[in-house]
């Protein structure tokens, strides 16, 4: 009977993508491939978060987990991207998590806002999330928006892994190891379920898809079968000049969401869109893993598209090591 029970709790691992479970460190002795090129679907309301897409691995090898947009644990909390990094000869994932401040996530260009180091899609207020329209496809109304052009500073590459061959080459600063310290929130159900049934899918294993996947991105978890979600497609040679946004003149008019300015704050112009999606004023706050200071931009030839260039490698073979 122990055997049996053994027996059944093996092949339960096996059925079930390695990554979702706590408190397991994965360990592939291959890299993994480069971050597909796709665009990001439009944010579907107030307080989603956009957690960008990753190759996560399983008994079959890599298979792409899309970006999607979601909503956290609490209000508040911003999303570190998960990475893989190299260590003891392996490349070990290394999940991401909900806190207060973006930490280190590899230095991975995951696009979106997500440029290798803090986040530059926006940043929490008053318990509501202001979303910047230059790296977000956000046309929803009622919702807080601003427009600030993010500046490439970084290589750009589609590169997935920090360290070993051909990875990137950075360390966390002190201040993401601080925050690394700091009271997290992992991942939640439904972005748990979305890695599982994604797991499940044939079409996103890099064997088959062959570093595009069919979905590489969604409006909400597991929504892989939804006309909203977005495919991969073919990486382009090069990066346009990010678009550019005036920055509209103030007016006198009352604003929309009528609160009084905190300090930090009072030169920035901030509001919500507009019926036509389009913003009334436009500010646009500096992020530093608060959502609002940042290390690292990231230029963007289409605002709502990553695409950085160069290639990874491929799959098979990995260990799983408990903590």
């Amino acid at each position: 009977m122990r055997i049996v029970r053994l027996f059944c709790l093996a092949l339960l691992i096996l059925i079930i993508p390695v990554p979702s479970f706590a408190g397991v460190i994965i360990s592939v002795n291959i890299a993994p491939p480069a971050l597909p090129v796709y665009e990001q679907p439009r944010c579907p309301g107030d307080g989603y978060i956009w957690t960008p897409g990753y190759w996560s691995y399983g008994p079959e090898g890599y298979y792409w987990v899309p970006g999607t947009w979601t909503m956290p644990p609490t209000v508040g909390l911003l999303w570190t991207p998960g990475y893989w990094g190299w260590d003891n000869g392996a490349y070990v994932w290394h999940a991401g998590y909900w806190g207060p401040h973006i930490g280190f996530y590899g230095g991975v260009n995951y696009g979106f806002g997500y440029s290798g180091s803090g986040y530059e899609g926006g940043y929490w207020r008053d318990r509501h999330f202001y979303y910047n329209r230059t790296v977000n496809n956000v046309t929803v109304t009622n919702v807080h928006v601003y427009n600030r052009t993010v500046i490439n500073n970084v290589t750009v590459n589609r590169i997935s892994y920090n360290g070993g061959r051909g990875g990137i080459n950075t360390r966390p600063t002190h201040e993401q190891e601080v925050w690394g310290r700091e009271h997290h929130f992992e991942a939640t159900n439904l972005q748990r379920d979305h890695e599982r049934e994604a797991g499940r899918d044939r079409g996103f294993l890099a064997s088959e898809n062959h570093g595009r996947p069919p979905i590489a991105a969604t409006s909400r978890p597991r929504e892989f079968h939804d006309p909203r979600a977005v495919p991969a497609h073919q990486a382009r040679s090069s990066f346009n000049r990010p678009e550019t946004h005036p920055i509209e003149r103030p007016d006198n008019r009352d604003r929309s969401y009528d609160r009084p300015s905190q300090p930090g704050h009072d030169s920035h112009r901030e509001t919500r869109s507009n019926a036509s999606g389009h913003p009334a004023e436009i500010a646009g706050p500096h992020d530093n893993g608060r959502g609002h200071e940042n290390g690292r931009p990231q230029d963007k030839g289409n605002p709502h598209e990553n695409g950085p260039q160069h290639e990874g490698h491929s799959d098979h073979g990995h260990q799983q090591h408990h903590r």
